[in-house]
């Protein structure tokens, strides 16, 4: 399998993406073909994003105060860099509320993740997963290696490894013979957290087996943004007749539909699509440390479990 600075050849090919046994968002399954490319072997690190920072003097959007012009129901005493922390909770709380365990906090971004009085150095993070970016900072890194953003058809083919349409990357249990796969949540979240994989959050990349691809990471650990913008429903297969359905010939959301727009007035920022699941993912909530499973994201928002890796398309002769 050949592998080029840091990157793991996948050979591409037809695949039945997403799934109807989870979430109704990653229905329906469909026949898709994805062209050959190359992909990060691992999810971009602060290392590797140090060195970004370093030669190009970019600021990333947690550094910078949003515009209360943009904002227009935020209060100005409110108008200050930051991001999104995890912090667990002390009991059971409702699930369908974030805010429970979600806090804005002034001063985080990827070289300070859990706050200004943090440090990736401190805390020992070069090689874990660079995290608090958006997708304007993942999309500026991936233009500055002369890479791109993988499209969610990419990712998801690239996270099962070959494995065909098995539930996980690794075939159809979670944690085979009790074996941590990647890192996820295990125990009842937001509250207890048994660490039985090791890891209270994010993980050094590569903690885990490769896929069947030598990929490290594509489960757990951090969501992933991809160039997709999100659709509640994915893109359907089209119909040649009715009884066969035509492939899907590498599908890209790389364009926000006004139409989709006019369908959700509600959503006055554009969202991407993130894959992989995270280390926040539980069996009692968000199952999803799998291929198929999609997430939206706000494009201006960052938090401490969302990072990214990059792809080459036009491949080495």
């Amino acid at each position: 399998m050949p592998e080029c600075d840091g990157l793991a050849f996948v050979p591409g090919g037809t695949f039945l993406m997403g799934s109807e046994r989870f979430y109704p968002e990653e229905a329906p399954v469909r026949q898709v073909r994805v062209d050959p490319f190359m992909i990060d072997i691992h999810p971009v690190t602060n290392r590797k994003f140090s060195e970004f920072i370093s030669q190009t003097g970019y600021t990333t959007t947690a550094e910078i105060a949003p515009d209360p012009a943009q904002y227009p129901n935020m209060p100005e005493e409110l108008a200050r860099a930051g991001s999104l922390v995890f912090h667990k909770t002390r009991g059971p709380v409702d699930l369908s509320d974030a805010s429970n365990w979600w806090s804005f906090i002034f001063g985080a971004y990827w070289k300070k993740p859990l706050g200004p009085d943090s440090d990736i150095d401190s805390l020992d993070l070069w090689d874990h997963p660079v995290v608090h970016v958006t997708h304007d900072d993942a999309r500026a890194y991936a233009e500055w290696c002369g890479k791109a953003l993988p499209t969610e058809a990419e990712f998801e083919f690239a996270a099962r490894g070959g494995c065909g349409d098995t539930a996980y990357s690794w075939g159809s249990e979670l944690a085979p013979g009790g074996q941590m796969l990647a890192n996820y949540w295990q125990g009842l979240f937001p509250f207890s957290n048994l660490e039985l994989d090791g890891w209270e959050r994010t993980s050094p990349v590569g903690t885990y087996p490769a896929n069947g691809y030598g990929i490290y990471d594509m489960i757990g650990n951090t969501w992933e943004w991809t160039e997709d913008w999100w659709r509640d429903k994915p893109q359907p297969m089209v119909k040649k007749r009715k009884s066969a359905c035509c492939t899907i010939e590498n599908p890209k959301g790389g364009r926000r539909m006004e139409s989709l727009d006019k369908a959700q007035p509600d959503v006055k920022i554009g969202r991407k699509v993130i894959k992989g699941g995270s280390h926040l993912c539980a069996e009692n909530y968000c199952q999803r440390y799998r291929p198929a499973a999609r997430h939206p994201q706000m494009i201006d928002s960052s938090t401490s479990h969302i990072g990214f890796r990059c792809v080459l398309r036009d491949l080495p002769g």
